[in-house]
């Protein structure tokens, strides 16, 4: 959900020319606010810029006097507005002297009648309210069903019946149009959850399993988009404006809703215009470990057609899905995002209403006959939701069908589209026909924006299958949404149907002022000369991938060859299965020491190697392997990783000890247990193994419930005399968690603290193996090597 006053369409805005250390330590930031879950104040962002009328316009500084000086702050401690309301305390944090109210954000809803007859006054004090706190379990994973009775059994429990500063805490409920109990929301605020003592354990586990993947702390609204894409795992789907990856997510979930499949068929390719935030995006896709995940970064509204080889000749990708999330207003979002009261004006909706569109038109074009669009905003406004669509179904001349999604998710109580709107600008005057505008607006106002007049033409664009949102229907935020089909080539597709590449010099606006770069992108046969003239409806090329004017310099993906040597040793040490797929193995070098190795599905592997040219790669594939230093001379340079161990494990035949539940214990609450302290049968399997890296197998039992039902599969190391787990510290917290051992950081942040069964007084070490978060370029250039991870070196007793 996308707003230029949120936090989450921050990819829709341009970057300046940051230099490389700048931008490094504003990705750092943007993770560290994900992960903290909660909106960093708009001071943090000075130097965003805005898309508006096709031009790029510095926003408004909006940084408190005070923060101009070391001096000056140091001065005004004790009295200035920053030492209070710019504390960042959860929900609200930097917002304390906005007042919830804006007289024409109420005059225009009242008069365009999107709320229903009597119920105006309680929308508006439903957006007054604080947002309630959602969280979605990540459900392809075996093991959602154990942490979905985690959740109930211990926190949800114990939250029932609690009172925080007078405030009675209702026990989560399950959202119910979401399937299978997937997602849950409270009326806790983020700032009771981080704050209250009593509420701890539940917060702390809340952050590490977001960081697990395991956890999604995501907001209702936002869920829906993919649920109505009804995702098959053969799917190929696009996810035009993606960061910052919370839909993403979902869209891999339900690609890999059959675990016991490690590379499905289909892929998700995530799109976003901002460099700088792809690398949000990278850190959230990553958490899930899929093999079929690209990262691009490309403008949306003229994202490149890619091609791929298909029974030995060149062809066209379309997708079979694709998520049309564009950027918004955001006026749905005034729940969380607070600025958004004192900005808002009509002339939001007018700027972004032709980038809208022309992401729109560009998803069509890339849709397969047959396939599915979603097109949804976090805005109520009809100019960015039922004109843009209704002028995309015009444009279509019936290719495109806005498919009845009414039945899809039952219990979401929604409103249908309407079919008719005014126009309003900031100044009060309201247009309800294009005629009515003068031409000293016709370069701020479209015709698009307005509803077609005819009766019957509006009647065949059935405009009430859209769904908008309301707050108070369900205590969420404002939302629209609209499912569209494609029955045939688009019309302007069906004229002309060859694709022919051109090369253009497109005019560039920089600091130096205009430069050109040289560009491809498509035209209509012989059509050349007008193809360059229709700016205003036709999507412009985009910039050459061989120009890079702001960001990261990419390393390659390089894919190895089934006789590459780095096979040689992996293959016997493993004994990896025939049917390995040794072609989806790539690496990010082309020179020097391969430090890491990487897994992509094959069709993913089809789109990168054919396209390497064409479009601007940020990350792809699965970690499964990274050099190890010792490891040579146990017989293998690589050691496994965790993160690739549901993808690599169905392969390996070799270097697998079976564990139970007490030996899991035991590998993950010790830092270099002895063989003897496993069970009898794990301690006699890794005798017979040498030393190097290993997998660590538990196959639950169904004949005891008490313990997990599901697959755990673990990467270790098997030391002369000692065996230990390599797992990523929130990973080790989860699967302790899962096996019934509460575990959890004071408030210090100092040693953890061990429940339910474990003996007190046991010594307790950190994990030295820390999550190896790669946020840019592969990381290839950083040791992986864990500090004490595979060296022979042991201390015996």
């Amino acid at each position: 959900m996308k707003g230029p006053h949120s936090r989450a369409s921050e990819e829709h805005v341009p970057l300046l020319h940051y230099n490389h250390n700048i931008a490094r330590l504003q990705t750092r930031l943007a993770l560290f606010s994900a992960s903290c879950h909660h909106d960093f104040p708009q001071v943090f962002f000075q130097s965003r810029l805005l898309f508006q009328n096709g031009e790029t316009k510095q926003a408004e500084a909006e940084k408190p006097e005070c923060w101009q000086g070391r001096q000056r702050q140091q001065r005004c401690k004790s009295h200035c507005c920053c030492s209070k309301s710019l504390k960042m305390d959860g929900w609200g944090a930097g917002y304390a002297d906005i007042v919830k109210e804006n007289k024409l954000f109420e005059h225009y809803y009242k008069e365009q009648g999107l709320v229903p007859e009597g119920e105006f006054e309680e929308f508006m004090e439903a957006m007054r309210e604080p947002l309630p706190a959602t969280i979605r379990i990540t459900g392809y994973k075996s093991h959602a069903k154990e942490i979905l009775h985690c959740l109930k059994e211990k926190y949800f429990r114990d939250i029932q019946e609690l009172e925080i500063d007078g405030q009675k805490i209702e026990a989560p409920q399950p959202l119910s149009w979401y399937p299978d109990e997937q997602a849950w929301h409270t009326n806790m605020s983020r700032k009771i959850i981080r704050k209250s003592p009593l509420l701890e354990k539940f917060h702390q586990f809340l952050i590490s399993e977001t960081e697990s993947g395991n956890i999604s702390r995501q907001e209702a609204v936002s869920m829906i988009p993919p649920l109505l894409l009804k995702i098959e795992p053969h799917h190929k789907i696009l996810d035009m404006c993606a960061a910052p990856g919370s839909k993403t997510a979902q869209l891999i979930e339900m690609l890999h809703s059959d675990m016991e499949v490690p590379f499905p068929e289909g892929f998700v390719i995530a799109n976003d215009v901002d460099n700088k935030r792809c690398y949000l995006l990278v850190h959230q896709a990553k958490r899930l470990n899929s093999p079929c995940i690209m990262v691009v970064n490309h403008d949306a509204s003229c994202i490149p057609t890619l091609q791929i080889n298909s029974d030995g000749r060149k062809d066209i990708l379309f997708y079979d899905r694709i998520l049309c999330d564009v950027p918004c207003s955001g006026d749905g979002t005034m729940r969380k995002n607070i600025d958004v009261w004192k900005k808002w004006t009509t002339s939001n909706s007018l700027h972004l209403h032709g980038l809208q569109l022309r992401i729109a038109v560009r998803g069509v074009e890339q849709l397969a006959v047959g396939g599915r669009m979603v097109y949804s905003t976090c805005s109520l406004n009809p100019i960015e939701d039922e004109a843009v669509i209704a002028a995309l179904l015009e444009k279509s001349e019936g290719s495109l069908e806005l498919a009845d999604a009414s039945a899809d998710l039952p219990g979401l109580k929604w409103m249908p589209g309407v079919t008719s709107w005014k126009l309003m600008t900031k100044e009060g005057q309201w247009y309800s026909d294009w005629s009515e505008v003068p031409k000293s607006r016709h370069t701020q106002i479209r015709p698009t924006m307005f509803p077609p007049k005819d009766p019957e033409k509006v009647a065949n664009l059935h405009l009430q299958r859209c769904m908008r949102i309301l707050p108070h229907h369900q205590n969420t935020g404002g939302f629209f949404v609209a499912v569209l089909v494609k029955k045939a080539p688009m019309p302007w597709n069906k004229r002309y149907p060859k694709v022919v590449l051109t090369s253009t010099r497109i005019p560039l606006d920089g600091p130096g002022g205009k430069t050109e770069v040289e560009a491809e992108h498509e035209v209509p046969p012989g059509d050349s000369q007008e193809a360059g003239g229709k700016q205003d409806s036709v999507c412009g090329p985009p910039p050459s991938k061989k120009l890079r004017l702001f960001g990261y310099k990419e390393d390659p993906f390089v894919f190895l060859t089934e006789d590459d040597p780095v096979f040689n040793t992996i293959q016997s040490f493993y004994d990896l299965s025939p049917s390995f797929p040794k072609l989806n193995v790539l690496t990010r070098t082309h020179e020097g020491k391969k430090r890491h190795l990487y897994m992509v599905s094959k069709e993913l592997r089809n789109v990168l190697q054919n396209n390497s040219e064409r479009m601007k790669v940020i990350n792809t594939g699965v970690k499964v392997w990274s050099r190890n230093s010792d490891g040579a001379e146990f017989g293998c340079a690589f050691r496994l990783a965790q993160e690739g161990i549901y993808t690599l494990q169905p392969y390996i035949r070799s270097r697998i000890i079976s564990v139970s539940v007490e030996d899991i214990k035991v590998l993950l609450t010790q830092e270099n247990p002895f063989l003897s302290k496993l069970e009898d049968n794990a301690h006699a399997q890794a005798k017979q193994l040498g030393m190097g890296s290993i997998v660590l197998k538990y196959i639950p039992n169904p004949n005891n419930p008490s313990e997990p039902q599901c697959a755990i599969q673990l990467c270790g190391w098997r030391g002369k005399t000692s065996i230990r787990a390599f797992v990523p510290r929130n990973e080790r917290y989860h699967y302790l968690r899962m096996l019934g051992v509460e575990v959890f950081r004071d408030r210090e942040g100092s040693g953890q603290k061990k429940r339910d069964g474990e003996k007190e007084g046991k010594e307790e070490e950190e994990v030295a193996v820390e999550n190896e978060a790669e946020l840019e370029n592969g990381a290839e250039n950083e040791s992986s090597e864990p500090t004490t991870a595979c060296s022979n070196k042991e201390t015996k007793s």
